[in-house]
């Protein structure tokens, strides 16, 4: 494996571990939000967990992309 290969891998695995996370808290500010808060607390937690999900996706995509593109800029 060349260095900018490892490299490359060592960043894929990085946004996937930090999409790992914002996906984890997003959920768990969303459940909270939606079973246990009563008032302005749920919904400060139900909008604050949407832009963490939706962060959550755009990190793990661009790490899909770096991999699915990886091969056609070889080419």
């Amino acid at each position: 494996m060349a260095p900018n290969e490892a490299d490359r891998a060592a960043t894929r695995r990085r946004r996937q571990l930090w999409a790992g996370v914002l996906a984890l808290v997003g959920l768990v500010l969303l459940v909270i939000g939606l079973t246990v808060a009563d008032g302005v607390a749920a919904w400060v937690e139900v909008v604050v967990a949407i832009p963490l999900l939706v962060a959550s996706y755009v990190v793990q995509y661009l790490a899909r992309r770096e991999t699915v593109y990886q091969h056609d800029e070889r080419r």
